[in-house]
């Protein structure tokens, strides 16, 4: 980088420090103030918060990497801004209901303790396999390649620059969410979004003008087939990388399974996951938590064309003999190297570290938060609030040190990483979003109907991801193959799906459910009058506007893609 871009980037970091000193000065009282900012955040911070906590390696990475590689696949999984809607519109109001701090802790009111600890312990080992080791392995890679530095010397010894930034990344951002809390988190977003916006639509624009512009983009990807080889062993063409739609025979997104099992997913994680609703839960009341929804349904529309169409434009310029690089999870950060202008870079760069740090400090946020809330607080519940905070601290310590642990695990299976978390999610959501769905659509389903849900949805899942690693790339015509692993991804999350709800029907029918007085307030038409007023004045006619507009816009796109 030149040194005007060093500048920048010493510039953003100086003001990151800034604002973690300026949160640090505001003591924590009690565990409301340290995992959810005091329960006093605007809809600005919460809605920056959510997109910047979701903006991740994966994207900077992965997305662009998938937009090199496929085109518009992955895009469905980015229009998932009316699924934000759903928890401002739907879920807000059960969850501030329930006065909860976490989304286990919203299970036991709605089943029982079971479920909750069931959930805590997907919860965390998910966000440590999964999550934490991918944002840290991937910003590994993205600043090994943006910096262009392959050694560093330390103590007379030679180290891999991955292993120095990704260590260094987890570090920092540890130390800041360990003392900052959840108000580090909320203010430190507030920062790091416009910045990695203004990068990323600096790459956007950059890349269509070296390109000569939208049209000819359109052009070399829609003249591009994706194919895929039929049973027969005939070559088939499944759609262009401009379609968002791909044959049913597609062996990875046909379009029978992409789009329910893109919003299975996406109903799980914005609608259910601790990581994402605990920015939710830091609002200051039900108008502030809908309003930062709907500003992060607007952010979220954003990443199909800061991340996604980056990495077809890669494409396309690789296409031309414009640019060159070895794999497709390389294309964002060649973009940075071979298209900015000095002074760019480092604003792109500084968006890249904010994107890491803001999901990586959310992650150790959620993760301590649940651990503290959901197991230490029933081994010693009378403790001071200034003890819980304390072990909130050293648990955020633990789980980095585990993330740091897990790095070498990722490392060796860096070029598949992406498709790896897409897999582990899809085998995750369905069981926890078919408890949570059908928890608030009917007080009929049962503690025991939950319980078995979160059970049975998760064995499945991990089945086939335990198969999956014992086949590898072998072919079996067994009957456990042919049933667990044969089927498609999309398709198999699909059927998960649909076996947890029957199951949770059933059990309910042969169950006994809760007391209806006991869960008031938590499923669909129990509310008192009182809480739908409350509710009912937490929204106005401008809310439903900005909600309209953000479905139109989504209708738009996939028309236009189609």
């Amino acid at each position: 980088m030149a040194t005007l871009d060093w500048i920048i980037l010493g510039l953003f970091c100086l003001a990151l420090v800034g604002i973690i000193i300026w949160t640090l000065r505001k003591k924590d009282k009690n565990t409301s103030d340290y995992f959810l900012a005091g329960r006093d955040a605007t809809w600005i911070a919460i809605g920056a918060s959510i997109f910047a906590s979701n903006i991740g390696s994966e994207h900077l990475v992965g997305l662009a990497g998938a937009g090199a590689e496929s085109g518009m696949a992955m895009a469905h999984w980015e229009m998932h801004g009316w699924l934000i809607l759903m928890l401002g519109w739907l879920f807000v109001p059960f969850y501030a209901r329930s006065g909860v701090f976490t989304m286990p802790e919203f299970l036991e009111k709605r089943y029982n303790a079971k479920s909750r600890s069931f959930l805590s312990i997907i919860s965390i080992v998910s966000y440590i396999l999964t999550k934490v080791a991918v944002t840290v392995y991937a910003g590994g890679v993205v600043f090994k390649d943006v910096f262009n530095i392959e050694y560093v010397t330390l103590f007379n010894q030679q180290i891999d620059f991955f292993w120095v930034s990704a260590i260094g990344l987890v570090v920092l951002t540890g130390i800041y969410t360990v003392f900052g809390g959840m108000k580090a988190v909320l203010y430190t977003s507030v920062l790091q979004t416009p910045i990695l916006l203004a990068g990323s639509i600096a790459i956007l624009v950059i890349g269509l003008t070296q390109l000569g512009g939208w049209g000819n983009l359109m052009e070399i990807v829609r003249a591009t087939d994706v194919s895929y080889v039929n049973d027969a062993g005939e070559m088939v063409r499944s759609s262009s990388m401009a379609n968002l739609m791909r044959s049913p025979g597609d062996p990875d997104f046909p379009w029978t399974g992409v789009i329910l099992g893109s919003a299975i997913i996406g109903f799980w994680y914005w609608c259910t996951d601790q990581f994402i609703v605990q920015r939710v839960l830091s609002g200051r009341d039900q108008k502030q938590a809908r309003r930062g929804t709907i500003f992060g349904a607007y952010l979220k529309l954003t990443p199909v064309f800061l991340f996604l169409i980056p990495g077809m434009i890669a494409f396309a310029l690789k296409q031309q003999g414009a640019m060159d690089f070895d794999t497709n999870d390389a294309a964002f950060s060649t973009l940075v190297k071979d298209l900015l202008p000095k002074g760019f870079t480092g604003i792109v760069v500084g968006g890249i570290l904010a994107a890491l740090m803001s999901s990586l400090a959310s992650l150790f946020n959620s993760s301590s938060m649940l651990f503290t809330v959901d197991f230490y607080q029933k081994i010693k519940p009378n403790a001071s609030e200034k003890h819980y905070v304390m072990v909130g601290r050293i648990a955020t310590v633990v789980i980095v040190a585990l993330g740091i642990l897990w790095i070498p695990v990722m490392k060796g299976i860096g070029k598949v990483l992406y498709e790896y978390l897409q897999d582990v999610q899809s085998l995750l959501a369905p069981g926890i979003a078919a408890v949570f769905l059908l928890g608030v659509i009917s007080k009929r389903t049962t503690p025991s109907a939950g319980f078995i849900g979160l059970v049975v949805g998760f064995t499945l899942g991990m089945l086939r991801l335990g198969l999956n690693i014992y086949y590898g790339d072998t072919v079996s015509d067994g009957f456990i193959y042919e049933l667990i692993v044969a089927p498609n991804w999309l398709h198999y999350e699909i059927a998960l799906f649909a076996v947890v709800i029957v199951l949770m029907i059933i059990v309910s029918f042969f169950t006994k459910p809760m007391d209806p007085a006991k869960i008031q307030g938590l499923f669909f038409g129990s509310a008192s009058a009182e809480q739908r007023a409350i509710t009912r004045a937490s929204w106005s006619k401008w809310d439903v506007v900005n909600s309209a507009i953000i479905i139109a816009i989504i209708i738009a796109f996939y028309i236009y893609f189609w």
